[in-house]
């Protein structure tokens, strides 16, 4: 459980921390809305070799199309993590979706339920926020699960707003939510 002296250090990951990365998405997916956060399950993440995660590090470690946040939690627990994918206008997502706006996509926003409530969220969203503006992106958009009031609620006191766009998946409709530093966030 949290308390006032463990406040976990929010920080980019490198390669060598390939396996905790594994560790950590393996129990974000055991988590009880993963079926709605997640578009894998826990099995498929399991079966992956570990060669999937140490290019999953290596890739979100630097540079400008990728990033992965963490929190870690007196140096030894995982507790949260967020990616960002930026995303340039005249391709398309990985729904097949155009992209209009140059923009950094957060995925894989989770954070340990001990944790959650007491601002980590935020810290993790503005490591992706801050990596995008470093490479000149301004607008950051996510997706969330039309039955995840509760994440829903948290992205806008982060200042995310509805764009009106969704995208229809198995498990439902994922809401586009977007910030753009002031500016129009519509589709």
């Amino acid at each position: 459980m949290l308390n006032e002296h463990s406040v976990p250090l929010v920080r980019r990951v490198v390669p060598d921390d390939w396996a905790a990365l594994r560790g950590m998405r393996l129990e974000a997916l055991r988590d009880e809305a993963a079926s709605i956060a997640f578009l894998e399950t826990h099995e498929q993440a399991a079966a992956r070799p570990d060669a999937f995660w140490r290019d999953r590090a290596a890739g979100a470690s630097s540079g400008a199309g990728v990033a992965q946040f963490v929190a870690i939690s007196d140096a030894v627990a995982w507790v949260g993590s967020a990616s960002g994918l930026r995303e340039e206008p005249g391709t398309d997502d990985w729904a097949g979706h155009p992209i209009e706006h140059l923009q950094v996509h957060v995925v894989g926003v989770w954070v340990h339920p001990d944790h959650r409530g007491v601002g980590l969220l935020g810290r993790l969203v503005d490591a992706v926020r801050d990596w995008g503006s470093e490479h000149g992106v301004h607008r950051v958009r996510l997706l969330v699960h039309e039955d995840n009031a509760r994440a829903r609620a948290a992205y806008r006191k982060l200042g995310f707003t509805p764009t009106g766009a969704t995208v229809p998946l198995e498990a439902g409709i994922e809401i586009e939510m977007a910030f753009d530093e002031g500016r129009d966030v519509g589709p």
